[in-house]
């Protein structure tokens, strides 16, 4: 086979990554073939491995796992927040019906709110920009 110059470099080296590459092949078709001869000799403790492997799995991604354990945690701490946050404005909300029963808040609500006067009362309006 005629090469032009230099170019001979390059296909000797094709040969050569090729060779390897069936050296690759081989390598890594006699490891699977040991990975199977040692689980064909071994499979009470392959069994128990995978076992162990699935309940691991199980523990850190199932329904009740670790993951799901932190999130329900997490949302936890928010509700309380959210909880903790409402009960305050209950007792707010409970303050103001307090003082809306009393005569005189109600006349003070009415100048403050709607700008209601008395007879004889000037009354200044002042806005804020």
């Amino acid at each position: 086979m005629q090469l032009l110059p230099g170019k001979e470099i390059a296909f000797e080296l094709y040969i050569q990554t090729m060779t390897e590459g069936g050296i690759m092949k081989e390598v890594l078709r006699r490891l699977v073939a040991d990975i199977f001869t040692y689980i064909w000799s071994n499979p009470k403790k392959i069994f128990i491995l995978a076992v162990i492997g699935v309940l691991l799995v199980w523990g850190v991604l199932g329904d009740y796992g670790i993951i799901a354990r932190l999130r329900m945690e997490a949302d936890h701490r928010a509700l309380e927040a959210r909880q903790e946050l409402e009960e305050k404005t209950i007792v707010e909300n409970r303050e103001k019906i307090r003082k809306v029963n009393q005569p005189d808040a109600v006349e003070q609500i009415a100048r403050e709110k709607y700008n209601f006067r008395k007879d004889g009362e000037t009354l200044f309006i002042i806005r804020e920009k």
